[in-house]
């Protein structure tokens, strides 16, 4: 099934650019699954440092106790 999304000229204009000879639909799932992996390893950063953080802090409230 077709769709139609709106976006300014100069947006399609990079868009387009970075298409290349691509198709939409494959251009956009690339885009797409980037942006996941993208986000899976900031995520997962984010967790590491929580989890360096924390194994810190229980360090120190050990040596408190």
């Amino acid at each position: 099934m077709a769709t139609t999304i709106t976006i300014s000229k100069s947006t399609k204009e990079i868009l387009e650019n970075l298409k290349g000879r691509r198709s939409w639909d494959a251009f956009l799932k690339e885009l797409a699954r980037e942006y996941m992996k993208s986000r899976r390893e900031r995520i997962r950063e984010e967790l590491r440092k929580l989890f360096v953080e924390e194994t810190r802090v229980k360090g120190w409230a050990r040596e408190y106790w």
